[in-house]
Order: structure tokens, then C-alpha cells, then sequence
């Protein structure tokens, strides 16, 4: 199903917030994710934070396609910008017109609009550190978390902004269109592969892959797009056109990891998919995932997860 992805801008739009994540999502759809990208405003033309015009800009829509996406940029002061007539024709229309099934993103001080609309009333959330304080007031009954990259709640996605709407971009490219799209994504921005600064559980699908090694990333990829394979030292080192010993040494160098045990993490964190299906029996799972045996898998997991696969599938 087609994501269809809604920037909502206001005058004076950081241009950071709105290119950065409007990028990464349009490499998304270029390189085969079915994403489509539409630019609105309460205004035809607007200015930004470098002074440089946009205009050809939509006009904000009556309604929305099921499952849309809409974000909801920053601005380069606020205080001013979110003072405008424009500003509020967008903290209207976000209390009008996103569907339920409609998910919604801030990048930066656009936390402040979601606010204003109720969208982060009882939500976890965050936005930019200088804007913390701000946001606390804007929205009292939110739970408004600092340091942090970005902050999913339902249907709610807040980000601290600039930059972190690149990182925040990378994580809905990953929910809609998987793992490995999000990778050669971030590899074409040149940027760290990262989901959530500050949450302590990092995709696996992205985590050792924070370097622009062409070689490990070939090996990395191949394991991704098949964990259940029996990938050999030797066939990984022909993907990554390098000698296996060199790759073995390019792996702990860049990845800070060892191939086998990456290639044992993936399997894991496709067995814990594969355990959401409660008609997959363990050992089935275990097969699935490329696990010797049940046993194996077992002795893995516990390893790893520090309980047993029964016990996370009751959970």
C-alpha cells in the first residue's frame, strides 16, 4: 500500500527540518519504496529560514487518504512564526482533518502546533532541547522527554528536530518499507544508521552498520536480505569483492563485530517476528529463522534475550 506523506509548512520554515526528512523519504521512493510525497501550506508561496522563496506549494487538503503520514516541519522562531495567521490556519486544520488511522510527525518546534492542536495531550513526546521548556507549557498534560532523538507514542511520532528529522525519516521508511531500504537509504545520505539516540534497544537491522565501508556494508546486506541462509565466510567475501580474511578483519574494524555473530543477531530478531505468528510452533520458528534446531535456537535466545522464546511469545 501506497504511504502517502503530507509536509505541512508555515512561514518562515526551517529549511533543515523540511529538506532533510523530505529527502530521505523521496531516496525512499526513488529506490523502489512505494511512498509519494505531497508539499502543503496555508499558502501558495512562503518564505524560509535562508530567505529563499518556495512556492507551488499545495493548499492544505479537506481530507486524507486512508493510513496517511503527515509531518509537520519547524520553524526559525517560533515564538513570531507560530504568532502568524498562517500558523494557525495549520494548528485548525490538524484539529480537523487527520483521520484516525492517520499517523502524525513534528520535526522540531512543530511539536508546538501538534500541541496546540491537543494531538500530545497524555503522549510521550519531545522536540528540540532549547524548545523543551516551551513545549511543557504548550502542552500540560503531556509527558515531554528530554534528550531524545525522536519519541513514538500511537499514532504520534515527535522529533527534536534538524538533523533528527533525517534519523526520524529513516525510522518510517523502516515501518513502511522495511530494514534494508532504510540501510541503502541512509548509505546514500552518508548518515549514521541509527533509529533512536537514546533508546536502549537499537534495531538490530540497523545497529553496526554507523560506518560508509562499502565492503562490510555488500556482506551486511547480504546477510539482511537472507539471515536464514548458511552464509559462508567465503561466499560473504565474494558479495563484498574482498579476500575472507580481510573481511573477517573489515568487519571487527568497521562493524565492531564479528560476521557470525551479526548473522546470529539477525536470526534473532527475525525469530522474534516470527513469533508474533502463533500458528509457527518453535521449532518451525527456529527453522525459519535458520537455526540447526530447536535447541539451538533455545540456547541462543536465552543468550540473547535472557528468557526463553515460549516465554516472549506468552508475553
Amino acid at each position: 500500500m501506497t504511504l502517502t506523506v503530507w509536509f505541512i509548512l508555515t512561514p518562515n520554515v526551517l529549511l533543515l527540518d523540511y529538506a532533510g526528512p523530505a529527502e530521505a523519504l523521496r531516496m525512499a521512493a526513488d529506490m523502489g519504496g512505494d511512498v509519494s510525497l505531497r508539499y502543503c501550506a496555508p499558502v501558495e508561496r512562503l518564505s524560509s529560514s535562508l530567505g529563499i522563496a518556495l512556492d507551488g506549494l499545495m493548499a492544505l487538503p479537506n481530507t486524507l487518504p486512508p493510513r496517511s503520514l503527515v509531518i509537520v516541519t519547524g520553524n526559525a522562531r517560533e515564538a513570531e512564526d507560530y504568532a502568524r495567521p498562517e500558523a494557525h490556519a495549520v494548528v485548525d486544520w490538524l484539529r480537523r482533518v487527520p483521520p484516525a488511522d492517520c499517523r502524525v510527525a513534528s520535526i522540531c518546534s512543530g511539536a508546538l502546533l501538534l500541541a496546540a492542536a491537543g494531538l500530545l495531550d497524555g503522549r510521550r513526546c519531545t522536540t528540540h532541547h532549547s524548545l523543551i521548556d516551551a513545549l511543557r507549557v504548550a502542552a500540560p498534560t503531556a509527558k515531554v522527554e528530554e534528550n531524545r532523538v525522536f519519541v513514538e507514542d500511537g499514532p504520534v511520532v515527535t522529533s527534536a528536530g534538524v538533523t533528527t528529522g533525517i534519523d526520524l525519516a529513516l525510522y518510517l521508511v523502516e515501518n513502511h518499507a522495511g530494514a534494508e531500504l532504510a540501510a541503502r537509504v541512509a548509505r546514500r545520505l552518508a548518515v549514521y544508521q541509527r533509529r533512536c539516540g537514546q533508546d536502549p534497544q537499537l534495531s538490530p537491522w540497523l545497529a553496526h552498520r554507523n560506518h560508509l565501508h562499502p565492503a562490510v556494508h555488500r556482506a551486511q546486506d547480504a546477510i539482511a536480505q537472507d539471515p536464514a541462509h548458511p552464509w559462508t565466510l567465503d561466499e560473504l567475501a565474494a558479495r563484498a569483492h574482498v579476500s575472507a580474511r580481510h573481511l573477517t578483519r573489515l568487519f571487527a574494524e568497521h562493524a565492531g563485530i564479528g560476521v557470525a555473530a551479526y548473522q546470529q543477531r539477525l536470526r534473532i530478531a527475525r525469530a522474534r517476528q516470527l513469533l508474533a505468528d502463533p500458528r509457527l510452533s518453535i521449532e518451525r520458528v527456529a527453522e525459519l529463522a535458520g537455526f540447526a534446531s530447536a535447541r539451538d535456537f533455545r540456547r541462543v535466545w536465552q543468550r540473547h534475550e535472557g528468557d526463553a522464546p515460549s516465554a516472549r511469545r506468552h508475553a
